[in-house]
Formats: structure tokens, sequence, C-alpha cells
């Protein structure tokens, strides 16, 4: 008898720590979705969450993202950095493949490698694709396109999307459809011909009606929650898009696939602006708390929340003055449309510079502050996003005054990436299969694992 007892006890054990490897498109059919949601708050490391909680919520709150059930940490390297971009970084998200920065859908060798988006098209599912950014930049472009460089390919990636016929498209960067061929005819006039409803503001999108939708807010990006009552905006919340997305792709019984991305939480974060931080952050978390509530109407769903990247090392400092941030109204991108430049464009004046402080961020500079401040500008070494060194230089002098935990100026303005760093990021999960993205895993992992819950083949190595 205790001979019986040992082997069987032996047997549980082998089972427990020698588990049936995985078969490629393997999957227990009872644990396949329906639908899955990918949401990407882009930038968004455990810094970033924890502002938006404290200024939120305070000490004791939570986001609505930290009661999700299932949670792991993910790498981001790319192919050629330690640290990725959000190209590389949307690349790896959507196809499991690492590639270099700069490169969207493609491997290192210029090859174009199909998307997790892709697989569920050719499975028969609808596919839906959101973001605050425009809906041709790099982490929309990575499951949508291919092009070797994402800065270069803005209307290529929405001639692909056209012909991809993503049943869902809602963001920013109208300017990148309105682009007319020699036949006079705009890409926006191509969806329409393909029987696409269009809108362009919040009014329209609640009213919008059919089985594929175009919404384009914004002639770049959608504006920054911090900005958008001062802009009088009438741009939809990510919440409002997400909800519509879904109202339009759970039509019939085919199911889904939907991104989410909550862009402007890297933008804040580019700009040392912790204010803005907060605000993006609590918009994404609050389409997440949308998502989730739909999918726990039903048991057929899975709902992911992961990040591309971390941006400027955000971490929330003991020093921090929170109650004077949570006063800041408008963003550094809109303090800086309000400096006046001297007559000698060398500089901003510096009766601008000291208003736009004291008005906005309720700082008063001193004449040797203003000094500095235009040498910084001037000086600048920023390799990226050069248009916005104005908003990074004010949003940095604000995170500095203000003693934010942030990535030193001088460190992002040689970064490749403007100030993106290698940490790793959370995931989270909630729904049908949400307990395989427990653990430590690399982004490529992300798609690899959706895939084999769906039983389609793995993408390729």
């Amino acid at each position: 008898m205790k001979k019986k007892i040992y082997f069987l006890l032996l047997l549980i054990t082998f089972s427990v720590f020698n588990p049936k490897p995985v078969v490629k498109g393997e999957t227990n059919q009872h644990n396949r979705p329906k639908n899955v949601i990918l949401m990407i708050g882009d930038g968004m490391g455990l810094g970033q969450m924890e502002i938006a909680r404290m200024f939120e919520y305070g000490r004791e709150g939570k986001l609505f993202i930290e009661t999700l059930p299932h949670v792991g940490l993910v790498h981001t390297y790319s192919a050629n950095n330690v640290v990725t971009d959000s190209a590389a970084g949307g690349t790896a998200l959507a196809t499991g493949v690492k590639t270099n920065n700069g490169m969207i859908g493609m491997s290192p060798d210029k090859k174009e490698v199909d998307s997790i988006l892709d697989k569920f098209k050719a499975n028969g599912k609808k596919v839906g694709v959101i973001s605050t950014n425009t809906v041709t930049d790099a982490t929309p472009a990575s499951f949508t396109a291919s092009v070797q460089n994402r800065w270069d390919g803005q209307y290529e990636i929405a001639k692909q999307q056209l012909k991809l016929n993503v049943d869902v498209l809602l963001g920013g960067g109208s300017q990148f459809f309105q682009k007319r061929d020699e036949r006079g005819a705009s890409l926006i006039d191509e969806f329409k011909n393909k029987g696409y409803s269009y809108v362009t503001n919040r009014t329209e999108l609640s009213k919008a009606k059919g089985e594929k939708l175009l919404g384009l807010f914004n002639s770049s990006y959608m504006s920054f929650k911090l900005d958008q009552e001062v802009l009088k905006s009438n741009e939809p919340s990510l919440t409002e898009m997400t909800q519509k997305g879904i109202e339009f792709l759970s039509k019939g019984e085919t199911g889904f696939f939907l991104i989410v991305e909550g862009a402007r939480i890297d933008h804040a974060a580019h700009s040392s602006d912790i204010t803005g931080i907060w605000k993006e952050t609590i918009e994404f978390d609050q389409a997440v708390k949308g998502a989730v509530n739909w999918a726990n109407t039903r048991n057929d769903t899975l709902v992911i929340v992961v990040a591309d990247h971390e941006t400027m090392g955000i971490s929330l400092t003991e020093p921090i003055a929170l109650n004077e941030l949570k006063n800041i109204k408008v963003s550094p991108a809109y303090m800086a449309s309000k400096l006046i430049r001297k007559k000698t464009k060398d500089g901003y004046t510096e009766k601008s510079i000291k208003d736009v402080f004291k008005t906005y961020a309720h700082i008063e500079l001193s004449n040797e502050e203003v000094k500095k401040f235009n040498e910084s500008i001037e000086n600048s070494k920023d390799q990226v996003y050069k248009k916005f060194k104005v908003s990074w230089e004010i949003g940095n002098l604000i995170s500095e005054h203000y003693q934010a935990g942030i990535v030193r100026n001088e460190v992002r303005s040689i970064s490749k990436t403007g100030g993106h760093t290698g940490n790793m990021i959370p995931i989270f999960a909630f729904g049908k299969g949400a307990e395989v993205f427990d653990g430590v895993m690399d982004n490529t992992d992300v798609p690899k694992r959706i895939e084999n819950l769906m039983g389609y083949e793995f993408l390729e190595e």
C-alpha cells in the first residue's frame, strides 16, 4: 500500500513540475475567447500608474487596472537597442517579432510580417483600431501596416489600412487621409465608397450607425485631456471611442479583435508633464473599466492591458509638490503656444516667458531663470520630435521646480527615443483565458499567447 501511495505521489510531482508542452496552434477550445480587446497605454510604466493613482485617489486608492485578477511583467528591448521606440515596441506586440527601432510590421531584414490583427481578420473576425494618437502612428500602424520607416510612411500606412478593411478606425490624423490622388479622390472618399460611416467629432460619433466606421477627430494627435476645456474641443473621450468601437464590432456572431491605445500618456511623459500623465492615465484607466465592464456581462471576451514601453523613468518622489501640480490646468504644449518670439528670433521675450509660467504653472521665474530657459531651447540636442522642444523644456522646468521624479533633461536630449527607458512594464488581464498572462514575459510573447488561445498557428520566430 505504501509503495502505491509513493508511486502516485511521484506521478503527481512529475506532472506538476514537467507540464505538457504547448504544441503550435494547440488550445483548449473551452478556454478560447470569442472577442479579444488589447488595450495599450503608450509609455505607461509603474511610475505613471502610481502618479495617476496618488493624484486621483490618494494613498489608499486604486486604479481600476489594478483590480484586474491576472498580472505580469514585460521586457521591451528592441532588436537593435536595449531601449525600444514605439515602432519596434508596437511591432513586437503586434507580430511577435523583434525589429529595429523605427521599423513597423517588418523584421530587421526588411521582410513584411503579419500581425495578430491580420490573423484575426483572416479567420473571419472583425477588427478595430482606436487611438488618441494619429491612427497612422507607430502603435496602431504596427497592427495594420508594414513600412521601413515610421516617420516617412504615414500616408502609405493610411492606404494600407484602407486595403486591409479595418472595420473600425478611430483617432487623430485626418491630414494623412485628405491627400488627393490623380483622380482628385482622397482616402476619406475611398473609405466612404467602401461603405464606411465617417465622423469627425464627439456628436457625430454618438449618432454613428452602420457596419464599418472611420472617425478622424483631429488633423494631428487628439488634444491632451488637460487642454480640451480651454480649446473648447468636441473630441470624444477614449472611453466613448472604445464603447462605440465595441458597439460596431460586436454586431453579429463572428467575434472581434480590438486595439485601444491611450497614446498621450507617452506624450505627456516626454514633456515631463506630471499633471498630464495623471490625466491621460486616468483617461486610459476609465476606458479599460468600460471595456472590462462590457466583458463582464459575458463569458466570451478577453481584455489585456499592457504598454509598449516606459517613458522618462517617472517616479513618485517623496518631496513632489502634489497639490501644486494638481493645480495646473493646461499642458506644456498649450503654454508653448502662448510664448512670444523675440523680434530677433533668438528665443522668446522675457515678459512672455514670465507671464506663461506665472499664469499657468504658478511659478515666478527670475531673470536668470528666464535666460537659462531661452538658452536651453537654443542649445537643445533633442534627436526626435524637435518641433516639441519648447514644450519639453517648459515641462522639464516645471517638473524640476516641483521636485518630480523624472529622467534628467540632458539624458533625454541625447536619447534617440526621446527619453524612453528599458524598465519592465506591467501587463494585466481579465476574462476568458486571462490566466496565461501571469508572470514575467517578453513583449513578443503577448501576441503568441493570444494566438495560442485562439488556436491560430504561431507567428514566425
